[in-house]
């Protein structure tokens, strides 16, 4: 596949997420215990067999680069395979990226080192599995400029992203990004066909625009609000490719995990018994680096209140559960639960450590966090709220030893 290039937009600030994205790129966030968000992306590129890939950051992004520099290097340079991030090099202004547009723009000269004929464009921050060679292939057989990923979605929810006009041969009559009053798709009033972030451009298309985009005074340099209702506009060849989930399941699975509550939601579709997302298909692996650690242990196991157990749950090595019970929890390496505590709904970052008799429920807690014994979180929200963030969704972001150690003192 040396005719594709691929390029990922890691870059992004991940507002919404914070305090998560506090010291990290979005894409950088820890995912379903073992993952970064960013090691779904590009599994899907490595089983889709692209392995020519651009990783551009900007945002807090050592985290994200150590990531992939200690966990991604698998590729094999003497087969034409590499995956290079690239931070902002100011290569033709000072500026930093102003758009995705403007992110291409300023590493046009990495693109035309790579030379491709094809450049599929993705984003590091979302949850799915997908085979991008299905989607070339449609690229290829249409003879578009464009082709765009494209999922149904609830009109409720449809507003938060880009929205086609499609015609019955699936070409773009019409493109609107993040529309008060997004179009339904005819016979389906109460769903919208909208963007994926998933781009393939004919490399000439892509040259094309990104210069016209660059000098266009006004414009965000962005390919949702700028570059493609422009295709589109001037009847150039764009066409949607319906997404095809390689997650096997009765409904599609893709998931933009750009708010807090999105995130933990997403987190709890992995800890069911029959799992919405499931990481345990070996014929779409996903991939990221497991650390050299000893295997989960629990001990001082009750039977009789299942103390000592951990069921509905994600558990990654290296973790202890010490005489507590863990339900429909994420455990991110190296965690260690002392007794009598009991943790619920919740992810907890590695090398967290809860104190002994600890209630907690639908809580994220960050990496290295030591929690007080006898802490109760999750129980009285407004209490919750003077030390933590509490999302709309009644979830508690734990991101600081000393808050806790401060509500303890004044309670």
């Amino acid at each position: 596949m040396s005719d594709i290039l691929t390029i990922v937009l890691a870059g992004g600030m991940g507002e919404r997420l914070y305090p998560l994205t506090k010291d990290r790129a979005k894409p950088a966030v820890p995912f379903g215990g073992l993952y970064r968000i960013i090691d779904f992306t590009l599994s899907n590129c490595f089983n889709s067999h692209y392995r020519r890939i651009l990783v551009l950051t900007q945002y807090k992004s050592n985290s994200l680069a150590r990531h992939i520099a200690h966990n991604w290097n698998i590729m094999h340079g003497e087969l034409g395979e590499f995956i290079e991030v690239i931070p902002p090099q100011m290569r033709v202004n000072r500026n930093w990226y102003q758009g995705t547009a403007d992110a291409l723009y300023q590493n046009l000269y990495s693109i035309n080192q790579a030379d491709p004929k094809h450049v599929l464009v993705l984003s590091g921050d979302h949850i799915y599995k997908m085979n991008y060679q299905k989607m070339f292939r449609q690229h290829l057989e249409t003879g578009a400029d464009l082709t765009i990923g494209a999922i149904e979605t609830p009109l409720t929810e449809a507003s938060r992203f880009g929205v086609f006009e499609v015609d019955i041969n699936n070409r773009v009559t019409g493109f609107e990004e993040k529309p008060a009053s997004p179009q339904s798709i005819p016979g389906n009033p109460s769903a919208a066909l909208v963007s994926m972030g998933i781009y393939i451009f004919n490399v000439d298309t892509l040259r094309r625009e990104l210069n016209l985009d660059a000098g266009m005074q006004g414009s965000s340099h962005d390919f949702g609000k700028d570059i493609i209702p422009r295709l589109v506009g001037n009847k150039a060849s764009v066409y949607a490719f319906n997404f095809q989930d390689e997650n096997r399941k009765d409904s599609k699975y893709w998931r933009d995990v750009g708010t807090l509550d999105s995130y933990w939601e997403a987190n709890m579709d992995l800890v069911s018994v029959d799992p919405h997302f499931n990481l345990y298909d070996r014929k779409w692996p996903m991939r990221t680096h497991v650390p050299s650690l000893p295997p989960a242990k629990f001990v001082f196991a009750d039977p009789g209140v299942r103390f000592g157990a951990a069921v509905d749950s994600i558990v990654s090595p290296g973790c202890i559960v010490s005489g507590s019970l863990i339900d429909h929890c994420v455990l991110g390496p190296q965690v260690r639960i002392n007794s009598y505590s009991e943790i619920h709904e919740s992810i907890l970052f590695d090398r967290v450590s809860i104190g002994r008799k600890c209630r907690i429920r639908r809580a994220i807690i960050e990496k290295d966090v030591v929690v007080p014994e006898n802490t109760i979180l999750g129980y009285d929200l407004e209490k919750d709220a003077r030390y933590f963030r509490v999302t709309e969704g009644g979830v508690i972001v734990v991101d600081s030893t000393a808050k806790l150690l401060a509500r303890e003192e004044r309670l």
